[in-house]
Order: structure tokens, then sequence, then C-alpha cells
């Protein structure tokens, strides 16, 4: 049977841009200050992710610095977690650096502390004086979104991209290396520093959080000479600033395929989704640096991936795949009303077998409401034209559980999807196969700084009976699956997408558990005492899933400036209860949602 020890070499053997490695291992003998780049979930899953392992190459091109990375440990291994690098335990490093991308993966921070053998709240660490903890860190978006259910965890968290972020960063914090584990006076002084010097840099044991008897959060006290507000910083131009893969493996979900970032934000401005809002203003890179960047690709494997949020938005994606020679090209995302028959003869050419089209409801009220901006013959043209080019097999992602979303409205995803198999079998036809619809039902879960961050989210028992109903009616429609989320895993990312610091107590707890969220959300908050450190307000089941936000609430995440307004984005709540779209964002040429401020946002909305 193979052994821990052995996977964890084979591993390493699998991952083929060796220069990177040999690079960061050269850099680890020659480092003032040295730091471990953990993603909280498996190696499978995080070196899938590439903005993990752009932050990697980021800190390892920092002078002075050395970055290994690590991971959560696969269910049969046991032991304290160590590096791909050396193997050296979390504890041997300067710095801890968790690069969180979801916030469902905040509940394997207490676990990763257990397997490095520290204490997870930051507060207990720093009572140890024997040469101090590693000084923890984090960032990512899971952190743009909302850091605070994770707050009594981390020093400093990093809000905003790493490429502006991480010079600024080191800037600051080098001059005080080696003294920064030396004593908690010393790491008090450097995360003062960070603070106030380097803007994105957040410091939550310097904001005390003052409760209402009813559990909501009354303000937000500053206990030190730092900002009341802490700025997302962000990359303007991209054009100079290219992100792909650092390292190939054929262990992802990608399996060897090199990865380039075409955009950062969306255009559209989903009300449900936040990688339309905190990325503000989208931005594209040029034609150019992505050539470059295929190039590179090309030289070490016959597979690209193009990444964004919305990559058919790219102006010159046709070009960009018409110029590619000898390479296979897939895509993370493409709207339905974006397909053209040059993009779908892209796919056919690449092999690509399964197309994801995402309608996200099943009616035209659900989608003006959203603000999706596609309507049901942009989802059956699409499909038309998928099928007739020789793609034979589709995903369709649904969300249920949307705000305002009725029976009927649940019945219409069923419906759409019937449709769409009509139409799928038409064209399939013709080709003398039929290929499989896959269906994926996707519980809504109110995001920070989205429209609908107010919005309350459907209890369990409301999920289930909606999932039940479109599986019903859809159980008999020949080739065609349906997969759905786990109705109480929702509600635990619905608590974790919204929570404030007090989630810190049940994360511990459901480790305590075992994973046992049933009784750990039975048991609610205060489970570990006054004494804690971690939740100073009475025993509350808040934050209740379920439950509606008013919009003058006291917000966990309210200390985090985006740039978009409160106000733009209570209006756009306001014109999803009146089931009315909004236009797209212009990109640097309006003040519409606070981000750019050249144009008086009233001029932007029309009926």
């Amino acid at each position: 049977m193979e052994s821990i020890g052995t996977r964890h070499i084979d591993r390493k053997l699998r991952e083929k841009n060796s220069f990177l490695i040999r690079r960061a291992q050269f850099s680890i003998l020659n480092s003032q200050f040295s730091i471990a780049l953990v993603y909280p979930n498996t190696y499978h899953v995080g070196m899938s992710n590439l903005g993990f392992q752009a932050v990697y190459a980021l800190l390892n091109e920092t002078e002075g610095v050395a970055c290994e990375r690590a991971f959560l440990p696969d269910s049969d291994e046991t032991g304290l977690i160590r590096t791909t690098e050396t193997g050296s335990l979390l504890s041997e490093f300067d710095m801890i650096a968790f690069s969180i991308s979801y916030e469902n993966d905040y509940s394997n921070l207490p676990t990763i502390f257990e397997k490095a053998n520290l204490p997870p709240l930051a507060s207990e660490r720093n009572r140890i004086l024997t040469r101090g903890c590693p000084l923890v860190i984090a960032g990512g978006v899971a952190c743009f979104l909302n850091p605070e259910p994770v707050a009594p965890f981390i020093d400093c968290f990093l809000i905003g991209e790493a490429e502006c972020l991480i010079p600024r960063f080191f800037e600051c914090l080098l001059p005080f290396i080696p003294k920064g584990r030396d004593t908690p006076t010393i790491r008090k002084t450097v995360l003062k520093a960070l603070a106030q010097h380097v803007p994105g840099a957040y410091i939550p044991e310097f904001y005390h959080i003052a409760y209402h008897k009813d559990g909501a959060i009354r303000e937000v006290e500053l206990l030190e000479d730092v900002p009341a507000k802490v700025r997302r910083l962000f990359v303007k131009d991209l054009s100079l600033t290219p992100t792909c893969s650092s390292i190939l493996t054929p262990d992802t979900a990608f399996d060897n395929t090199f990865l380039i970032e075409v955009s950062r934000g969306c255009v559209h401005g989903c009300r449900f989704c936040s990688a339309g809002y905190v990325y503000r203003p989208p931005r594209f890179r040029p034609l150019s640096l992505l050539k470059e960047c295929m190039q590179t690709g090309a030289a070490h494997t016959d597979r690209i991936g193009l990444m964004g949020a919305a990559v058919s938005d790219l102006p010159w994606l046709a070009q960009l795949c018409s110029d590619a020679e000898n390479v296979r090209i897939s895509f993370s995302s493409l709207r339905a009303d974006a397909l053209t028959p040059e993009l779908v003869s892209v796919l056919k050419n690449n092999a690509v077998k399964t197309a994801t089209i995402a309608p996200e409801a099943g009616s035209e009220r659900m989608r003006r409401i959203i603000s999706k901006g596609i309507t049901q013959d942009d989802i059956l043209k699409a499909v038309e034209m998928l099928t007739a080019g020789g793609i034979l097999n589709l995903k369709l992602y649904f969300m249920i559980g949307l705000p305002q979303e009725t029976s009927d409205d649940v019945e219409a995803i069923a419906d759409l999807c019937k449709k769409i198999k009509s139409c799928f079998l038409e064209s399939s036809r013709a080709k003398h196969r039929i290929g499989q619809i896959t269906v994926n039902l996707n519980a809504f879960v109110p995001k920070p700084f989205t429209p609908f961050q107010w919005a309350g989210a459907d209890d369990v028992p409301t999920l289930k009976r909606k999932i039940t109903q479109v599986k019903n009616a859809l159980k008999r429609v020949a080739n065609v699956r349906v997969h759905a989320d786990i109705p109480r895993h929702a509600q635990i990312s619905v608590m974790l997408s919204r929570g404030d610091r007090r989630m810190s107590e049940m994360l511990l707890s459901a480790h305590h558990n075992n994973g046992n969220w049933a009784k750990t959300v039975k048991e609610g908050f205060g489970v570990r005492g006054q004494g804690s450190g971690v939740c100073p307000a009475p025993r509350t089941p808040y934050p209740v899933p379920h439950r509606s936000i008013p919009p003058d609430e006291c917000l966990p995440w309210d200390i985090i400036a985006h740039g978009v307004s409160k106000s733009f984005l209570e209006r756009e709540y306001q014109r999803a209860k009146q089931e009315k779209t909004s236009p797209p964002c212009r990109m640097n040429e309006c003040g519409l949602c606070g981000v750019c401020k050249d144009t008086p946002a009233e001029s932007f909305y029309h009926g």
C-alpha cells in the first residue's frame, strides 16, 4: 500500500513546472523571511485555483521572501501538516498566509491550526513568548467579501488584489524582521504599522464590535489610531499584469491545463453575484498580452484554459482563439447571449464534449428580478448552436430560493429544461446521437456587497420542497439528470457568508463536534463561555439564514470600502422588488455605483 510520504514525493515529481519549484527552493536558502502559503482545502482543489498559484509566484518574486505551499490534508492523511516544497512544519515559518476563495473553506481553518500545532485564536497565539508564533495573514475573495467569521483567527487581512498589495505589505513589514516574532509588544507594533501605512491591511484586534441585545451589531469601536474603513485595493490597468498558472500538475480539476485570466469583474451586474461588484470596474487584458501568455503556456502543454467571470465578454476572444495553434482551448464561462458560430466552432475544434449554460432562473420574471440580462430565446438559440456544432452534452445551472421566487417560478425551471430538451433532441437527431443534459440546482446564498445582501435565504424545508418539485417534474424526461445542493449545507453557507465574529465560535464548535453542524447550530453561540475571547455577546441564534436584514442595520462587512455605494446597492434591491432590470456596467464611464464618479447615477436609470 502506498505510504503518505511516498504520495507526497510523487506529487512533487508530477508538478511539471520544475523551474519555478527550483527557484522557490533556491530562494528558501537565501531568504530573509519565510512564508507558508496555505490553501484551506485539499491539494487537488488548491492547485486548481489560479489565484492561489498567482499569489505563490508573486511571493517568490518578492526580494527577501521565500514561499512554500501547504494544503488541508486528505482525509486519510495523519500527522502534522508539512509543506510541499521541503516538508517543513507550518510552525517553523515566519508567516502563515491563507488564500481563501470560498467562505465554506472557513470551516477548515480550525483543522489546519490543529494540524499545525498552533492555537487557532490570535489572542492565544500572541501569549506564546518562546520565539512567538508565525504571523498569520489571510487574503482572497472570501476575505474581500466578509472576513469577520474568521477574524479572531487572523492577525492581518489583506483586502484587495495581490499584485498591488504584496509589494506595499512587505515594504512596511520587512524592516521589522527578525524582531517580529520576539514578543507580543513587537508584534503589535508591526500590526499597527501595517494598519496605518498599508491600504487594504485590516487588523481585527484594533476593532471592537459592540452588539445590541437582540444580537445585531450596534457599532464598531476603534481601539487604535487606524482607519475606520479598510479600502480595497485593485489593479487599475491589467495590461502589464499577466495572471497565469505557475505550476502544471495532473492533480487538479483541469489536468495539466495552463490557465490564463483574461479579465477581472463582470459588466452584467447580476444581483446575486459578488464578482460583478467587488471587482468593479471590470477590466480586460489586451490581446497582445494574452497572446504572450498563450505562447508561454504552449511551451509547456497543449491545453489552455481561459478564465474570467464572463470570458465571452472579452472583445477579442474570437481573434485570440483563431490565432492559437497546436493547443486545445477551454473556457471557464460563456453567456448564452454571447455564443456565436465562431465560438461554437472553437469548442468543436477543441474536442469539447460538454457545454455549460447558466440560465439561473426558469422564468422571464425571475431573470428580470436578478437582472440576468438573457431571455428564453437567447438560451434556446444557444442550445441550437451548440448541438448543431456537435456539442452533444449540456450542463444547465439554476438557482433556487432566489428573492421573490414563487412555486410557479420553480415550475418554470422544469418547463425551461423540457424546452431545452426538445430543442436539444431535434438538433441531436440530425447527428444520430443523443447526449445528456445535467441540471444543477444551486441554493441561493446572499452575498455581501451585492443588492441581495439584505435578502433572506430559504429555510431547509422550503429548499427541500423546491428541489423535489423540480426533480418530480423532470424524473420522467429521458437523458436529463438533476443534481441539487444539500439544503443543510446551503444553510451553513449563508451563515458563513453573512456572519460576524461570533461565527468563529461556531467554527470551533463544529470542529470539536467532528463536523456535526446540526449539533453546532442547535447549541448556538456562547457555548465556549464569556471568557473565551471569541464571543462577548449573549447566547443567540443570530445570524438566522432566512432572516431579511433591514437596510439601515450595521453589517459585519461594513468595515470594508469597495467603492460601491450602499445607496446604489439598495436602489438595485428595490428595482429587483419592482422586477426591473438595470444596464450593464459602463466601465469607467459613469458614476452609477460610486466606483467611478463622473456622471450622476440618475441619468442611467430608465423606467
